[in-house]
């Protein structure tokens, strides 16, 4: 199972959001190229990056920081997600060596973009579905759609998503504890892989997701846990690792 380090962008800035309000962000660094320096050090495997302003904003805001990060690591790959609403953005993503685009809102609006977006990219492609009690939500949280959540997940089933990345909003940022029951639900609504995100708190955490690995949870997101200190990147991924050579 992997673990993946959370970078999340608001204004050029590294930062962490609190169940994704826009006016409850702590800056971790000013500097997000040091900072997946400081985590590909640690020895991630791969980065989670959003563009916290482009999910509100509909379109690229910190593109740039995005293509920086890539440039500087060729090898590492790389996902980003926030503002991913046409093939031209995600092309332009990949060409910089981004290695997968996460459609979130879109995929909700329009579902039939996924199954375009996934034809033209195929093996490019991650779906973010987030969630407040079950329900879908779109345009960086604001918005709480009539769909729910394992439905959503089912409507790509056959379109080749690479992955879907589900977040339960209500633990996003909260410290509380990943919600293991409603990650599970999702990864058995659908044969694709399950990245589970938001609650991340500490190793028990990831041992709780670790149990239930295989009904098809390919890895964890975490971000405060990590910036905070209560969960060790490198004590994480090195205890997965030591479960999967027993």
């Amino acid at each position: 199972m992997l673990i993946i380090p959370a970078i999340d962008l608001k204004d050029g800035e590294c930062v962490r959001l609190r169940q994704g309000r826009m006016d409850d962000a702590t800056v971790f660094s000013s500097d997000p190229v040091a900072m997946a320096t400081h985590w590909v050090d640690a020895g991630a495997r791969r980065l989670h990056l959003v563009d916290l302003n482009g999910a509100f904003d509909g379109e690229p805001v910190n593109g740039d920081v995005v293509k920086a990060i890539a440039k500087a690591y060729p090898k590492l790959p790389i996902q980003i997600g926030g503002g991913i609403r046409n093939l031209d953005t995600i092309r332009a993503y990949l060409d910089a060596g981004v290695e997968w685009v996460i459609i979130g809102t879109k995929a909700v609006k329009e579902p039939a973009f996924v199954t375009e977006a996934c034809r033209e990219f195929a093996g490019h492609i991650i779906v973010g579905i987030d969630a407040k009690d079950g329900w879908v939500a779109t345009d960086g949280w604001a918005e709480v759609s009539g769909v729910q959540a394992t439905e959503l997940a089912k409507q790509f089933e056959d379109d080749g998503v690479s992955a879907i990345i589900y977040t339960d909003i209500a633990r996003d940022g909260m410290m509380q504890g990943v919600n293991v029951e409603a990650t599970v639900t999702m990864a058995r609504a659908s044969s694709i892989p399950v990245i589970a995100s938001g609650g991340i708190t500490s190793l028990q955490d990831i041992k709780a997701l670790h149990a239930v690995e295989q009904e098809g949870i390919l890895g964890a997101i975490t971000g405060r846990a990590i910036y905070e200190g209560t969960l060790d990147l490198e004590d994480a991924q090195q205890w997965c690792d030591a479960q999967g050579a027993q």
